[in-house]
């Protein structure tokens, strides 16, 4: 089911998530399915749990094998090559800004399975974890946006 999405200013997108207890909960198995829903319905690239209103550490990212759920997600290590790309948000929409984001970050999370897993990723991949695992942490790309050059 879609789910209607919260936007900045909204202070529940400002909380930090509580870690999930158990994935294989029927609650989180369903909340999932209405992440994945919602993200696509609305064209995002990824999704958090918060920006439903659920104060949980879950995202959901759309990948080219379909969208894949990251419960109590950490980033275990980034590169120290950053890049700087341009990011919008589902919860602040019409809004777009340039950010600065390792290139590559490996992660920790659980599955749908429970099972533990480790996810090296690079690129647009890499970008988008950072920027939903963030949302498990209050934090907004508009926080971390780059200030752009005044006009001359």
């Amino acid at each position: 089911m879609k789910r209607p999405i919260l936007t900045h200013p909204n202070p529940l997108l400002r909380r930090k998530s509580v870690k999930v207890k158990d994935p294989s909960d029927p609650k989180f198995q369903r909340l999932v399915l209405d992440l994945a829903e919602t993200m696509e319905e609305d064209n995002g690239v990824g999704i958090a749990a918060p920006q439903v209103g659920e104060n949980h550490r879950l995202i959901v990212i759309d990948t080219k094998n379909g969208p894949i759920a990251f419960f109590n997600p950490r980033i275990l290590w980034k590169s120290l090559s950053k890049e700087l790309g341009e990011e919008g948000c589902l919860s602040v929409p019409n809004v777009f800004g340039l950010v600065k984001r390792a290139k590559n970050v490996v992660v920790s999370y659980v599955d749908l399975d429970c099972t533990k897993r480790v996810l090296k990723a690079r690129g647009m991949l890499a970008r988008v974890l950072q920027h939903e695992i963030d949302h498990l942490d209050g934090i907004l790309f508009i926080d971390k946006t780059v200030k752009k050059a005044s006009k001359k």
